[in-house]
């Protein structure tokens, strides 16, 4: 029998939907708002409309690429006389986000019944890295699943502490060694213990940068192998940490890890504090990656998984 934690069609609590919708205000005041102002000016929703809406859809960081893109569709339908009035425009340009986002849109590997789900975080340092995997940790836990934290990040200062002030704070152990220490061996321990101990879900943080890009994606893979030969299918799921503030840029950094550590999901953090929230898009388009859940806030219950839909709609409520 097979099952997966990140892939339970568990009734949503109440209450995410207007958690998002707040997330994203900065993000709405700056699209749908905007749309209003270049809707204004036209007597009719034309080619000429939708040039104007271009710098709107770049200036929400869908980026060049994915604004072009959801821009050709909609003046195909403008050609045809297909968008009457502004609430036609904002109706078609939901359903193009949310093509982008279902397309990229696809499910966890599933664990096998009695074995631990085996989550490696990565990102680069200061994205906000550690503290989303406790943040992950806290909503596991309020599932009501066990969850080991494994101390990978051996080589930057305070990392192993920083892990270990989430663990005391969500009430979950984690396996650790000392500064320096060897990675892999760390996380050799750590499913070693949740296999013994018929641990749920196991999250390691990894180094954000060594000394190359080289030494960095090779310590990668040395994790990925020992996880694989104490768990068959492991890693279960890979997770990017992205900094919604840093946008574009961010975008381009996060492309570093997406090959050489088979990434599998994304988590937005920060989306709270940016009107560039259309940065969901631009990596569901060119990372090909679905945004797994996105951090709302610096308290531990701030993670919120991510829906695609819900997301659309509250952009433009």
């Amino acid at each position: 029998m097979i099952q997966s934690l990140f892939g339970s069609t568990e009734e949503k609590k109440p209450g995410l939907f207007e958690r998002m919708k707040q997330a994203v205000t900065r993000t709405r005041e700056n699209l749908s708002e905007r749309i209003d102002e270049v809707v204004a000016f036209s007597k009719e929703i034309d080619r000429n409309t939708l040039d104007d809406l271009e710098a709107t859809l770049i200036g929400a960081d869908l980026g060049s690429a994915t604004t072009h893109q959801v821009l050709e569709k909609l003046r195909e339908k403008a050609d045809r006389k297909q968008i009457g009035n502004v609430d036609e425009l904002k109706r078609l340009l939901k359903e193009e986000l949310l093509a982008i986002l279902n397309a990229a849109n696809t499910p966890p590997v599933e664990r096998e019944e009695g074995m631990a789900e085996v989550v490696l975080v990565v990102g680069v340092n200061g994205t906000g890295k550690t503290t989303t995997i406790g943040k992950l940790a806290q909503l596991l836990r309020s599932e009501g699943k066990t969850v080991l934290l494994c101390a990978g990040d051996t080589f930057r200062a305070a990392a192993i502490e920083q892990l270990e002030v989430w663990g005391q704070r969500t009430g979950t152990e984690v396996v650790r060694t000392k500064s320096g220490g060897d990675p892999a061996a760390v996380l050799f321990d750590a499913l070693q213990a949740a296999n013994a101990r018929h641990i749920d879900c196991v999250i390691v943080d990894t180094a954000g940068r060594l000394h190359t890009k080289t030494n960095l994606m090779q310590e990668l893979e040395k994790i990925r192998r020992t996880a694989q030969r104490i768990i068959p299918g492991a890693p279960h799921e890979v997770l990017l940490v992205i900094d919604a503030t840093t946008g574009q840029n961010g975008l381009q950094q996060a492309k570093l890890f997406t090959d050489a550590a088979a990434v599998t999901g994304v988590v937005l953090t920060k989306l709270d504090g940016t009107a560039k929230g259309g940065v969901v898009v631009a990596i569901a388009r060119e990372l090909g990656l679905p945004v797994r859940y996105v951090g709302v806030g610096e308290k531990a219950a701030d993670l919120l998984p991510f829906d695609p839909k819900e997301f659309v709609d509250s952009l433009f409520a």
